[in-house]
């Protein structure tokens, strides 16, 4: 949305809820009537616009005569305008309830503020090396703490390289909209010509591919299968419980990232794609992680629900083989057909070796959860789409095989399953034994 905030809608004294942050706005915020009361939330992330310096806005220049004419041009539209303006309002308080009654809402202590260049400069001392955390071709991501005691991570885009704008408008549309326990949470962003970077929910315990595959940590079966159930519920989500499908197509473990207690969170949607209602499919040129991608998308560009799903399957298999999908082992083969050959027999030989011990209680009953994983994988990544599952059954075989595991252990209660064996303190990198 671009052009003016109308001055005429001081006149709406019954104007409760206005937000027109993230949109290409310019010129004054009017001081009137409800807008006196609005927060600066509402109006962020539009560099054009200018008046109180309380919006966290800068001052208007003087300029009596463009005023003068901007309010009659207005002053003949305010009946259409307040029509609009109606509309609007109905529609974001329908929003507002939807958003209150949703399980996952943002919290309280995460919510949007504008953060200016200098002070991400400040959060990350520069954004000095120490403080990196992670890099590839989109840019780097930092950690930082606010001025108000806050630790963020600071994902900067390179700005140099050909898409970054596309690429940072789409995850800005996307995290800013949606609502789920288990994706990313978006603090703010910083925006203008030369830099342009999000400010997302801290993760302290990292990724779950550097978990996955460290020398100095072993995740246990439950933490495993924990961690699958969020990035499937995550995904459920984007598919099925979101108003158009949100298709993430670069599904992988370095892009679920791990709070304190080990809950997954999704993120990285810089080349999502939206599907309108009427679509099922889209074309695309941009191509994921090799070794992830599914057999339609690298072919012929084609993305759908379905594309995840296969990505999602390939994750399931190398979070419980510990085994990369493009690992040199497998030759012309590729990590499904080696899960494919080795079931059922050979389960023992392809999973993880520090998953399941020899002489531990119940390993029949684990073993046979462990398979239903593998079989679980296998429907996931079938070479034809229309056979894949989707997200909402991948959840429910997910959580009766995490039923079943559960009942293996006598510990039941997840904050105590996440604990079994390992405390993960990931700061300074380096980690406690209980």
């Amino acid at each position: 949305m671009s052009g003016v905030i109308p001055k005429s809608l001081e006149a709406l004294q019954q104007l409760h809820s206005f937000n027109v942050s993230f949109n290409r706005l310019h010129g004054e915020i009017p001081s009137g009537g409800p807008f006196v009361h609005l927060p600066f939330q509402s109006f962020m992330s539009n560099e054009g616009l200018c008046g109180n310096p309380q919006k966290h806005v800068p001052a208007c220049p003087s300029n009596s005569k463009k005023r003068r004419l901007i309010w009659i041009l207005v002053a003949s539209l305010v009946i259409f305008v307040i029509g609009v303006v109606s509309s609007i309002v109905f529609i974001l308080m329908r929003r507002r309830v939807k958003t209150v009654n949703a399980e996952d809402e943002w919290s309280p202590e995460i919510a949007p503020q504008r953060i200016s260049y200098y002070e991400l400069q400040r959060a990350t001392q520069g954004f000095d090396g120490n403080n990196l955390i992670g890099s590839g071709s989109f840019g780097s991501v930092y950690k930082g703490t606010l001025a108000d005691g806050m630790i963020v991570a600071v994902k900067v885009f390179n700005v140099q390289m050909e898409g970054t704008f596309q690429t940072f408008d789409r995850e800005c549309e996307i995290l800013r909209t949606l609502r789920h326990r288990n994706l990313t949470k978006i603090i703010s962003s910083c925006c203008n010509l030369d830099f342009k970077a999000l400010i997302l929910e801290y993760m302290p315990n990292e990724s779950l591919d550097k978990l996955l595959h460290s020398r100095d940590y072993c995740l246990n079966i439950m933490q495993r299968l924990n961690i699958m159930v969020d990035v499937a519920s995550a995904l459920e989500y984007l598919h099925h419980g979101y108003s158009v499908p949100v298709i993430h197509c670069d599904l992988k473990p370095s892009n679920v990232l791990l709070d304190n207690d080990m809950v997954g969170h999704l993120t990285d949607f810089g080349i999502a794609k939206l599907l309108t209602k009427e679509e099922s499919i889209a074309h695309t040129t941009t191509f994921a992680t090799i070794g992830y991608i599914a057999p339609e998308y690298g072919l012929e560009g084609i993305v759908s629900k379905r594309s995840d799903v296969y990505s999602y399957g390939i994750m399931l298999l190398e979070t419980f083989t510990k085994k990369k999908p493009n690992d040199e082992m497998f030759g012309d083969l590729n990590l499904r057909s080696f899960v494919h050959n080795s079931l059922p027999d050979e389960l023992n030989k392809i999973i993880d070796a520090n998953l399941l011990t020899l002489d531990e209680e119940n390993l029949s009953q684990k073993l046979q959860c462990v398979s239903a994983i593998m079989e679980l994988a296998m429907n996931c990544t079938a070479n034809i789409a229309a056979e894949r599952m989707n997200m909402t059954n991948v959840v429910a075989a997910l959580k009766k095989i995490k039923q079943k595991l559960s009942s293996c252990y006598r510990t039941t209660l997840r904050h105590d399953i996440r604990y079994f064996n390992f405390i993960f303190v990931l700061k300074e990198k380096s980690y406690k034994v209980q």
